[in-house]
Order: C-alpha cells, then sequence, then structure tokens
C-alpha cells in the first residue's frame, strides 16, 4: 500500500509539472509568451509600498478618530465600523499612491470575479487584489490559470483591506516569467539543510530569515569598508594564483597553469603580498578576498571562505587591539542597532573594554600551569602527559603551550577577549617580544570561544625571517603538510625594507555567523563547498526521499525513485522481553552535529562532534561512512545514547552511539541515521 501511495505521489508530480508546461505552452501559442520580456518598470519594493501608505495615510487622516461602538449591538457596531472603513477608504482613493512592483507570487486565492495574490520580491511580500472589471476578462483569465512560483509585474494602487492590511488593487498584471517546478509546500520555509545548501536559490525563496542573514552580510561588508575608509586604508588586490602559498599554516590547493608550465598553488593568505605594499610605501592597505585551504568541513570552516587582512606602518599588535576593538563596536551598532547582541541565546557586549590575557596567564588562569615556569621541551612534554594533552614528538615547548591553550581555553572564552604573546614556535612571520625572546607580538580575539582574528607585530628583519622560514622548511620535510616554505622573493622585499607594521586577519564568514546568529558557516555562504551526489548518492537520497513521504526532497532535490518493499527485508523482533526499569537506563538525547570527518586509515569510520545539550563537546564514532560523507551530516539534528561507557575505536574514545535505522533491501545492507526536525533543541530527552 504505501508502495502504492508513493507511486501515486510521484505520478501526481510529474502530473503537475507537465500542466505548467501545457499552460506555458497554451500562452506561447496566444502570443503571450512571458519569456520574451526583457524589462519591467519596477518603481517600488513591497516594504516600500506600505511604507508610503502608511505616511500618506498619516498625513490624510491626520486626527480621524475611530468611532466608539462599545454599547452598540453587533450589527450596529459592523455598520458603524463600515461605514467609517468606506469613508476613510474614500479619502485615501481620491489622492492615491500609485505603485509598480514585480515578484514572486507566493499564494493565490480564486474567488470568482476576484481574487488575491501575494507577491514576495527583495524587501518581503504584500498583498495583491485581483478583480476582472479592473484587469480585463481575458487577463484575468489567464491570471486565474497561474501558479505559485510565478512571476508578476503588478500596477496599482496602494489601499488598506477591512482586516486592515495593507495591500495592491491591481490595475495591470504582466506575467514576467513561469514557474516550471514546484516549489515546496512546507508553510514555515525549507528545513532540509542539505536541499538549503545545494539549492540556495529555493532556500532563498522559502525562507525569509535565510534571505535576510545574506541582506546583513552585505550589509557588514559595507561598513567594514566605511570603517576602514574613515581611517584612511586603501583596498587594494593581490594575486590568488601563486608559486609559494604562504603567509599562514594550512595546506593548498594545487593545479596546473598550462600556459607557462608551471604548477601553481591557490593563495591560503593574503598577508605575503599586502606586505610587499607597505616595503612599497602604501602604508595603509588592506583586502577583502577568498583563500582555499585544502582542509575538512565543519560548522566553521569552509575550503573556500572569505578572509581580510589589513596591514599599517608605524604601529604594533596594541594598535591592531585598538582598531579591532573599534571596529566590532563600530559593526555591532550599524549592523545590529547595539553594542549588545545574542548568539545562541548567551549576550555578547561589545560596549566593554575587551579583556587582555597573554596565552601564558590564560593557562594559569584556567589549568593552575604556569609556562613560565616550565625550564624546557622535556618538561613541557612531562606536563603534557600528566594533563593528557597529546603532542608530536617534534612539538618543542612554545607548540606544548599552544596545545594546552587549545584544549583547556579556548571553550571559556565567550565574551571579547584578546589573547597575547604567543610562542614564537608557531608564530614565524612575528616580531619577537623584546623582553622574552621565546614569546612575539601576537594576538588573537575571541568571541564565543572562536578564533575571530590574528593579528601580529609584523616581522620586519630579513635575516631573522630567513631563520623562521628555514625552521618552516624543516617542518615540512619532517612531514608537516600545513608548514609554510621559503619565500626569496618576500625576503627580497624585506631586505630593501619594511617599516614597523601591525597587521591583522579576519575570518568574515565567521565575524557573519556571529552578527546574524547563525549556527554554522555554510549557512552564512551562497554557495558552500558540497560533495558532489554520484548517481548511487543521488539515487539513495531520492529513495529516502520517497520512502519518508518527503515532497520537498522527492520534487527539488532530486530525481524520484521507488522503493521496492518486497526487496526490503527486516530483522526479527526480539524474543526476550525488557523490563521498564532497565529499558530507562538508557540516556537517550537529541544532539546536533557540529562537525563530521572522515577518520584517518578508516574507510568506514566518522567522527562526530556533538553538542548534547551540556557545556562539553561530545565524541562518538559511526561506522556508516559507507551511506554518507561527512558535509552531508554537518548541522544535522540526530539522537544518541549518551551513558554507554567510552570505547576506543582507532585510539579515540567514543562517547555513546547515534541512533540509525538499519534492514536488508535486495541483498545489502541498508541504513537511515535516525535525523529529526532541526527545531528540537539539543540535549531534549526521549521517552
Amino acid at each position: 500500500m504505501a508502495e502504492q501511495n508513493n507511486k501515486g505521489k510521484d505520478q501526481d508530480l510529474n502530473k503537475l509539472q507537465m500542466v505548467r508546461r501545457e499552460k506555458l505552452a497554451d500562452l506561447q501559442a496566444a502570443g503571450k509568451d512571458p519569456f520574451v520580456i526583457t524589462k519591467y518598470d519596477v518603481q517600488q519594493h513591497s516594504a516600500d509600498v506600505k511604507e508610503m501608505y502608511t505616511a500618506h495615510e498619516a498625513e490624510l487622516l491626520a486626527g480621524r478618530q475611530t468611532p466608539s461602538v462599545e454599547d452598540l449591538e453587533e450589527a450596529e457596531k459592523r455598520e458603524v465600523l463600515n461605514n467609517d472603513y468606506n469613508e476613510r477608504r474614500a479619502i485615501m482613493d481620491a489622492s492615491p499612491i500609485n505603485v509598480s512592483i514585480a515578484g514572486r507570487m507566493m499564494f493565490k486565492r480564486v474567488m470568482g470575479k476576484a481574487s488575491f495574490c501575494n507577491i514576495q520580491d527583495l524587501k518581503g511580500n504584500i498583498q495583491v487584489y485581483v478583480a476582472r472589471d479592473q484587469i480585463g476578462e481575458e487577463s484575468y483569465a489567464d491570471f486565474k490559470k497561474s501558479d505559485i512560483g510565478d512571476i508578476y509585474g503588478v500596477k496599482g494602487y496602494a489601499f488598506r483591506t477591512k482586516t486592515g492590511e495593507i495591500s495592491i488593487h491591481a490595475e495591470e498584471i504582466t506575467l514576467l516569467s513561469k514557474s516550471l517546478q514546484i516549489l515546496p509546500e512546507k508553510f514555515h520555509g525549507l528545513t532540509d539543510t542539505d536541499m538549503r545548501y545545494r539549492q540556495r536559490y529555493v532556500d532563498l525563496i522559502m525562507n525569509q530569515d535565510s534571505k535576510e542573514v545574506f541582506i546583513k552580510r552585505s550589509q557588514i561588508l559595507k561598513e567594514i569598508r566605511n570603517f576602514l575608509a574613515g581611517r584612511d586604508f586603501m583596498e587594494v588586490e593581490t594575486p590568488m594564483l601563486v608559486s609559494n602559498a604562504g603567509g599562514a599554516a594550512a595546506r593548498p590547493f594545487e593545479t596546473h597553469y598550462n600556459a607557462l608550465n608551471e604548477d601553481v598553488k591557490l593563495r591560503i593568505s593574503l598577508e605575503l603580498y599586502l606586505k610587499r605594499l607597505i616595503v612599497g610605501g602604501l602604508e595603509r592597505v588592506y583586502e577583502i578576498g577568498r583563500v582555499f585551504r585544502n582542509e575538512g568541513v565543519d560548522t566553521r570552516h569552509n575550503p573556500e571562505f572569505t578572509l581580510m587582512e589589513l596591514y599599517q606602518a608605524y604601529t604594533d599588535y596594541y594598535g591592531m587591539m585598538e582598531l579591532t576593538e573599534s571596529m566590532f563596536r563600530y559593526l555591532a551598532e550599524k549592523v545590529c542597532g547595539s553594542t549588545k547582541i545574542s548568539y545562541n541565546g548567551i549576550e555578547i557586549d561589545f560596549g566593554k573594554p575587551f579583556e587582555r590575557l597573554t596565552m601564558v596567564d590564560a593557562i594559569k588562569k584556567y589549568t593552575g600551569v604556569d609556562f613560565d615556569q616550565v625550564a624546557d621541551d622535556a618538561e613541557a612534554k612531562k606536563i603534557a602527559d600528566e594533563h593528557h594533552v597529546e603532542y608530536e614528538e617534534r612539538h618543542k615547548k612554545g607548540d606544548i603551550v599552544n596545545l594546552f591553550f587549545e584544549e583547556f581555553c579556548e571553550e571559556k572564552l565567550i565574551q571579547p577577549t584578546f589573547i597575547m604573546d604567543h610562542p614564537i614556535e608557531i608564530s614565524p612571520l612575528t616580531k619577537k617580544k623584546p623582553s622574552d625572546p621565546t614569546k612575539v607580538e601576537r594576538f588573537e580575539l575571541f568571541i564565543n570561544t572562536w578564533e575571530m582574528c590574528n593579528a601580529y607585530s609584523e616581522l620586519n628583519d630579513p635575516i631573522d625571517q630567513r631563520e623562521r622560514f628555514a625552521a618552516q622548511d624543516a617542518n615540512a620535510a619532517a612531514g608537516d603538510d600545513e608548514a609554510e616554505h621559503t619565500d626569496e622573493d618576500f625576503l627580497n622585499a624585506l631586505e630593501i625594507g619594511m617599516p614597523p607594521t601591525g597587521g591583522i586577519g579576519y575570518g568574515i564568514d565567521r565575524l557573519v555567523m556571529l552578527l546574524t546568529d547563525s549556527q554554522a558557516i555554510r549557512d552564512v555562504l551562497l554557495f558552500p563547498t558540497m560533495k558532489t551526489l554520484d548517481p548511487k548518492k543521488a539515487e539513495n537520497k531520492a529513495e529516502k526521499a520517497v520512502v519518508n513521504g518527503s515532497a520537498e526532497d522527492a520534487t527539488v532535490s532530486a530525481p524520484s525513485v521507488q522503493i521496492n518493499l518486497s526487496k526490503v527485508k527486516i530483522e526479527p523482533l526480539f524474543a526476550d522481553d525488557v523490563d521498564f526499569e532497565t529499558f530507562s537506563k538508557s540516556d537517550f538525547r537529541v544532539v546536533k552535529i557540529e562537525a563530521c570527518e572522515a577518520v584517518p586509515k578508516s574507510k568506514k569510520l566518522l567522527k562526530f562532534t556533538l553538542n548534547d545539550g551540556t557545556d562539553r563537546k561530545r565524541t562518538i564514532l559511526s561506522g556508516i561512512h559507507e551511506y554518507y560523507e561527512p558535509e552531508e551530516l554537518v548541522g544535522k539534528t540526530c539522537v544518541a545514547i549518551t551513558n554507554l561507557p567510552p570505547r576506543k575505536m582507532m585510539g579515540i574514545d567514543s562517547e555513546g552511539m547515534l541512533i540509525s535505522a538499519v534492514y536488508e533491501y535486495d541483498g545489502r545492507e541498508g541504513l537511515n541515521l535516525l535525523m529529526l526536525d532541526d527545531s528540537i533543541p539539543a540535549g531534549a530527552k526521549l521517552y
């Protein structure tokens, strides 16, 4: 029966799509092809119409009071209010606001000789009243055949309905584009995260919140430029294809430039070219541009992302701190309207002075360990062992300091905090502190546990820089894929002479996440990096859509595939009863997947970082890589048993079990990870 229902759904969808194509063919045959229209005179957006009408109404009806109907019978009340409405309407219609808008029709209600529809555009939506007597019989007949998703131009005048809704009385409607695909039906928007990322155009249509995020992203970039222009910075552009990808610790993407027969890399940073411009005498420069790092995907990382770097001559990292604090406070006020913002329910205050801690002091604050009293690498490694901090044999004391900070401190840094004076081992492009040559003049800004930016008093000593490059070359030779390599042209620039300089890099995507209260980096990237669905995966996704009865997935995301239930084999039910007390000891919890990656040297295992509603992250390993790619699962809401004892898998403690549905289909195992509605909060208990 279920198979027949799914087949019927699929046939219905295909039939609806065919009907739309037939409507288009009829229009074209009648000489009304919407696709030949090249422009339309759009004079307002929906929000503009509402704002204009409200202001006009306030002016024309100033001093007019709503009549009192308190002591009247119901019929008398209706008559009095109706007369008042008609009088108000007559006054407004005598001095109409004529408008011309265009947008996508998201709702339609046909009522004989008059109809209502809802037109959605960039700034929102507005109701349109369409009357046959107003637009003509032929045009009205065409309108009645319109479909949800069609794009219309509407000319008419604004008015307020009896229910108080500002609307447009259409005098002319024009079909500007025919929608041949069926939009998702859910009134609350598109919720499937994978589909939202892969088909952002559908997401923007169905989810106003998503559209607002990207409007705000544009505003953030505009205000950054305004702020820096006020401080006399010059915006520049530097190469993306480089022979030596330096300026950061990251693995680059590599390609081949055919014309020159040379291997080149996509840039991982903007730093080294911008510093060349400082050498050239451009004293304040910045660039906002894409950089590319050959790394995994999680809620805060995408292999291509937007970075801003700026450099200012004749200042140091304290100057960068002042600039950063001022800019973040400015952006919060301009974009969010207040220096206090909320992220994931937590208030973050940009109005207060940002806290400043050295890295060593932060570790001392949260662990009690004072690395300033640690004599050498061997003692640092001994302390790491005592605190169960994993390190590599090549690591030195400075590396272990950084590992300690990442392990014990980052998660505590919610309010804006500058972490200063990093170990020299992890900062190859930074000036040493004159008072302590084992440290450098560097800071990172942490907000909401995230690193938001990274700043230096830039190293301008070419001899010191060459030595640091040599150390990085040694790390690369030892197997560090993220180590930098010696850049001779950059060293030549330093030898010509670079003034004392402060520099800083900001991850724009992470900043947008913070200011828009977005949970994942993919929510603020219009087109995030996604693994291409191979035919088998696409078929599997479509199969899941059909089995789950999802019209969204079957219609918009993937071709519909029928599952033959006669080929499904289900494991027999357990014969043994489990008493309620035993069952109740299993703690089933809703979890949010914050990060997911393949486990090295394992073909089956995926490593999940989960939000289980507590203040710590939970790690669970699951052997489902055959069925899912890691990036498909980031952001999903699932179910886990959280009170199982930790189990070592590939040297990693797995702290529980994710729940999947397992069955046999056509002789092979089928598996679906159990996923829930994203509106369910992490930590919710299942009973």
